[in-house]
């Protein structure tokens, strides 16, 4: 059986799924036609129900939650992992209500953080990921969002940070944050979405036997990322909730839920 896998070229995505689409591992006569696309392209599809198996941001995984089914294993939750927001020179709090903010997916985890921890941010707009430093250096915008590989750059680039909203979420829920999820359709036969979670996880599992190695696959599709960059990026981004979710990822993703609708809830 050959079913759509859709995943980001980011190093802790490739890191995942490398043993896994290289075929490292027993695959069980399963094939998959793999798309690397950015985070905000993947929840944009999920919408129509592009991928059989795909990589979501959680406010793209609760919106469609009626035709996606939350896989166990592959997921981006921790301590420590929040997106930041940045700037080219020193904003105040009161003055991010009139800011203009570059954002990374109107269904992203960093948008909900942002508006978790400024309410009163509204003029957002979406931007590509990897081009928010350059747009925010550029003064396209007065703030802008990073996450993936850009939270260990953005200073080489000579911006600063104003606020690390990971932080925020953690200081006030006491909680990890979860920012992505692996799901299947719901529409697959439910011992298939078992079998396609349980390689999952043994390509993790294959991953971290192998490490510090950055693999070939990784190397490709990080670009021209530094190879401390891509560590940093792995190291911090894949960690055992990526083996497997269990309780503790479980209930912090009940919690980012429970925030998340009580804020799309009219006041």
């Amino acid at each position: 059986m050959k079913l759509s896998l859709g995943f980001s070229p980011c190093p802790n995505d490739t890191f995942i799924f490398d043993a896994l689409v290289n075929k490292k591992i027993n695959t069980e006569g399963m094939e998959f036609d793999v798309v690397l696309e950015d985070i905000q392209t993947l929840n944009e599809w999920s919408n129509q129900e592009k991928l059989d198996i795909t990589k979501l941001s959680f406010p793209a995984f609760f919106t469609n939650h009626h035709k996606y089914e939350m896989l166990n294993s592959g997921a981006a939750l921790g301590k420590g992992v929040g997106p930041l927001l940045i700037a080219k020179r020193m904003v105040n709090v009161p003055d991010i209500a009139h800011s203009s903010i570059a954002i990374p997916g109107e269904q992203t985890t960093a948008n909900f953080l942002l508006s978790f921890a400024f309410p009163m941010a509204k003029n957002k707009t979406p931007v590509l990921f990897s081009s928010i430093e350059d747009a925010v250096l550029l003064e396209k915008f007065d703030l802008g969002v990073i996450i993936h590989e850009n939270r260990f750059t953005y200073q080489q680039k000579g911006l600063i940070k104003i606020c690390d909203l990971g932080e925020v979420w953690e200081e006030r829920q006491k909680a990890p944050i979860p920012l992505g999820c692996i799901a299947c359709k719901s529409s697959l036969d439910p011992e298939l979405r078992a079998v396609i979670d349980s390689l999952i996880k043994k390509s993790v599992e294959y991953a971290f036997a192998h490490y510090p190695e950055i693999t070939p696959y990784t190397r490709q599709h990080a670009q021209a990322m530094d190879e401390n960059v891509m560590r940093q990026h792995i190291q911090l981004y894949v960690n055992n909730y990526s083996v497997d979710l269990g309780e503790d990822g479980k209930k912090a993703i009940e919690q980012l839920q429970k925030v998340y609708n009580s804020l799309l809830s009219p006041q």
